[in-house]
């Protein structure tokens, strides 16, 4: 300061002149300030607030580890800086399920909107993050979230060698730390002593340790080496020599830190006798000098001599991996180490004949990693690609784990020379089995296989037996793959004889005569396996395949006969993606976190419209340029999302995206179908009768707890009160919409759900006559539990007759029936009269003998009467006058003429 020039510093010393770096982590630096909080907590909870007093940073040494709960975790520091500056760090973030933010806040408290707050995920170990920083106060934020809601803790964040530039000028420097050292004046950093030797503070080079002794990279002291045991050598095969033979060879664990020489301690074993190699994997030759070299293609081998494809056969090219005699050109291994999380350059899995296993890292907690690259993939040549339901390939793995602790076997995919996402995970000792993963993107894949025998931080090897073993990889439809046997294929002539082509979509092979055979309708073709009649499945109740023959899909309408009626549906209103996010779920932390559902009923055509994406590691793209985010396509899929109060963004974070249908199986009103099963009592019916239309699907995703997949039924309920597209509602016993974590369930409420109106729908309502007029009015009955369909008909109008008319009418026909039933009354009187006397007259003239004069009789009629009373009634008087003329008639004389003989 006295002559105000700089001056480099000694040897063992260093500076960073106008900076400070932070690289020592056995606790919190001066300046530090460490706070964990819930920033669900809400008023009058303290609850959360005390579950979260222990979820800091905490120091390791030579990093600090980020907490790995549903706390938010804050590292801050202040530093006042004289100039512009920047702030450096290196960070190890390998997990998406915590969300990693530094950011920077100046004099007045504003953060910085730099794109750069949002840190990406770490493609391979250590990275390193920078940041300008203004002159002026400045504080450092470091902040992390985990809300990895499954069972499955998350791997922390670590941050070191922290670096400020733009501070006040040193005015001394700093000596060397433990382990390290610095060999030139002027340092600005020190260099770490080698394995094997060590430093103490402000030296300038390293010492190395005795022969008896041993030490780790940067170390400060050297431990007593100890005895050699069973547990610090493994074993392996060698390359195939010239002869065609191999042995079985031990080797010592790198770094080798145990002494032969030392009482009790065991000895390398002898190599094995050499035996003949094994054969070449499938698709390979062995050459004179007893390397394996790949057929060329049109050939085969089970890995002795390559053969043609016979004709009418196209080769069936992939990889198949059963013999380990060495690793494959396309697979490499490594170890990270489980302390400092680097990668080290030593073996992780060593080849043993017939399969191939975890060596011995230099830690149990290190991860043993194997990975197979894949260039691309190339569909069967017969075989038409779908875009739709695309299956590339699979790959098929035969693995054994066994464990003494809780140890973990990963098996990752990466796409593009992406991050590994982890597909599935098995913890513990699990038997031989095997595990089948479906590709559907055509990419350059990668493919990993990560073991950690314990999660422990202790270093050394006790767990050295506890081991993970791969038996078989197969790989399908590889590009520029090889091939282990041949398969039929499509035939057509041509100049050269007969050569395989493509069959159209939706045709399958024919294996006796190579003829192209199209499936039938409303089946489907699987991709996999195209050969005979056997490979078109029949669509499902309620569907129909495609023209293709790839898939089945409903058309968003259904029909459903009863013995009562028929039911048409269109669902039409209802094919757009809806969501649904479930009730507010707490991890044990008080973290708030949402089950999302995005659903597509029937979709376009049977294509799935719903995506699922997880934008963890995508929030510093800006909004729209997220192209290569994970994301799903299915016709129900899941997310989790975090609300933004909790993260701080401007928007919820979506992570661990899951599918949940891929394939409609049938649309049907039976609660059982394929298996599947959507159960009435989730969804208490309504009382209307009208059948609930239930959709069945299917995931491809085969987990360890869902061995069959997942499943989906969305129940599709006609409500007449919910306009479309109405409402989606889980179950009240499960509110995540399943109730084993295999099964979802949902209900669709809408009245785009009700059957399309008929004419048995509605009725006619007649009104009076008024004036003449009467009106026929149709209406619905009520309630109404249809849409759409038929209209109601117009309003009909009559003319019609009044009650007055019809009135005058009847008085008018009452009077002429009753005159008319009077006049015959007397008409048949009166016929009556001289039907009696006729029959007297008969009945006289019967009883007179022969020559006899009849009687006189007061009854008779007097001679000529009848002629008078003829002459009365057939004369045209009126009736009175004729009763005058009747009744004013005399009796005439009477003279009686005698025979002489009486």
């Amino acid at each position: 300061m006295k002559d105000q020039s700089c001056k480099p510093c000694a040897e063992g010393r260093y500076s960073l002149g106008t900076g400070i770096r932070f690289d020592e982590w056995d606790e919190l630096p001066h300046g530090f300030a460490n706070l964990a909080t819930n920033m669900e907590m809400e008023d009058g909870v303290t609850e959360s607030t005390e579950n979260c007093t222990s979820s800091k940073w905490i120091p390791r040494g030579d990093y600090i580890a980020s907490n790995t709960d549903e706390c938010t975790a804050t590292l801050m520091y202040a530093v006042n800086l004289k100039q512009s500056g920047t702030v450096s760090f290196e960070y190890y973030y390998p997990d998406s399920s915590i969300i990693f933010e530094f950011f920077v806040q100046n004099d007045q408290c504003q953060p910085n909107v730099d794109d750069s707050r949002w840190i990406k995920t770490t493609e391979k170990g250590w990275e390193i993050h920078s940041v300008e920083l203004n002159r002026g106060n400045n504080v450092l934020y470091w902040r992390t979230t985990a809300f990895s809601v499954w069972s499955k803790a998350p791997k922390p964040v670590l941050v070191r060698n922290i670096a400020i530039t733009g501070v006040a000028y040193t005015s001394e420097c700093f000596p060397c730390k433990p382990g390290t050292y610095a060999a030139k004046q002027g340092s600005s950093f020190c260099k770490l002593c080698p394995a094997n030797s060590y430093s103490n503070k402000g030296e300038t080079s390293c010492h190395q340790c005795d022969p008896d002794k041993y030490s780790e990279k940067g170390s400060s002291t050297c431990k007593v080496r100890p005895a050699c045991t069973d547990k610090d050598y493994f074993y392996t095969h060698t390359a195939c020599d010239a002869n065609g033979e191999t042995q079985l060879m031990y080797k010592w664990a790198e770094p080798k830190i145990c002494s032969e020489d030392l009482e009790g301690a065991v000895q390398l074993p002898a190599s094995g006798v050499k035996t003949l190699c094994p054969p070449c994997n499938p698709g390979f030759f062995k050459t004179n000098n007893s390397t394996c070299k790949p057929c060329p293609y049109g050939s085969y081998s089970n890995g002795s001599d390559c053969t043609h494809c016979p004709a009418g056969t196209e080769p069936a090219l992939g990889f198949e991996y059963k013999w380990w005699n060495m690793l494959p050109t396309n697979m490499e291994t490594t170890v990270l180490s489980g302390i400092n999380f680097e990668y080290k350059g030593m073996t992780g899995w060593e080849v043993a004949g017939d399969y191939i296993y975890t060596a011995v890292g230099a830690s149990d907690n290190d991860f043993m990693i194997l990975t197979l690259v894949v260039p691309g993939f190339r569909p069967p040549q017969s075989v038409m690609a779908d875009t739709e339901n695309k299956e590339v390939a699979r790959i098929t793995f035969v693995f054994e784990t066994i464990c003494s602790v809780n140890c973990e076997l990963y098996f990752m995919v990466g796409v593009n020379s992406r991050t590994n996402t982890p597909v599935e995970t098995w913890k513990g000792s699990k038997g031989k089995q095997s595990y089948t993963y479906i590709i559907e993107k055509n990419a350059t894949m990668s493919f990993t296989w990560a073991f950690q025998r314990t999660t422990f931080h202790e270093a050394g090897r006790k767990y050295t037996n506890d081991v993970a073993k791969l038996y078989s990889i197969n790989v399908t439809n590889v590009m520029d793959g090889v091939a282990s046997y041949c398969r039929p294929c499509a035939l057509e002539a041509s100049d050269m004889g007969s050569s395989c082509t493509s069959c159209p979509a939706g045709y399958y092979i024919d294996r006796d005569s190579g003829a192209c055979h199209s499936c039938p309708s409303n089946t489907i073709l699987k991709a996999h396996q195209p050969y005979g009649l056997q490979a078109c499945m029949p669509c499902g109740p309620g569907t129909k395949s495609n023209k293709i023959h790839s898939l089945c899909y409903n058309n968003c309408s259904l029909s459903v006969s009863s013995s009562a009626r028929t039911f048409n549906y269109n669902f039409s209103a209802l094919a757009n993606p809806v969501s649904l996010a479930g009730g507010p779920s707490f991890t044990s932390k008080g973290l708030k976190y949402f089950h999302h559902f995005t659903l597509s009923l029937c979709g376009n055509q049977g294509k799935k419209m719903s995506v699922c994406t997880d934008n963890v590691t995508d929030l510093r793209i800006p909004e729209g340029e997220s192209g290569f985010s994970k994301s799903i396509t299915a016709y129900v899929c899941q997310t989790v999302i975090i609300p933004p109060e909790v993260t701080g963004y401007k928007a919820g974070v979506s992570s661990q995206p899951v599918s949940l249908a891929d394939r409609l199986i049938g649309v049907t009103t039976d609660m059982t179908l394929d298996g599947i099963t959507s159960p009435a009592e989730l969804f208490p019916p309504e009382s209307l009768g009208i059948p609930d239309v239930i959709f069945f699907y299917r995931s491809n995703d085969v987990t360890q707890s869902c061995s069959s997949g997942r499943s989906t039924t969305i129940r599709v309920r006609c409500n007449p009160l919910k306009p479309a597209p109405g409402s989606l509602l889980l179950p009240a016993t499960c509110s995540d919409g399943t109730c084993d974590g295999c099964n979802f369930h949902f209900l669709w409420e809408s009245t785009a759900a009700c059957p399309l109106c008929s004419t048995t729908d509605y009725h006619a309502i007649v009104s009076s006559c008024v004036a003449g007029i009467q009106k026929t009015t149709y209406v619905w009955r009520e309630p109404k539990l249809c849409s759409g369909g038929i209209s109601l008909p117009e309003q009909k109008v009559t003319i019609c007759k009044t009650i007055d008319f019809w009135l005058k009418v009847g008085i008018s026909a009452g009077t002429c029936t009753a005159i008319l039933l009077t006049i015959l009354t007397c008409y048949f009187w009166k016929k009556n009269q001289k039907l009696e006397y006729r029959y007297s007259k008969l009945v006289m003239n019967a009883t007179l003998k022969d020559c006899d004069l009849p009687a006189a009789d007061s009854c008779a009629i007097m001679e000529g009467e009848d002629v008078e009373d003829d002459l009365i009634f057939t004369s045209k008087k009126s009736l009175f006058g004729k009763i005058k003329s009747f009744t004013s008639k005399q009796p005439a004389p009477v003279t009686i003429y005698l025979s002489e003989d009486s």
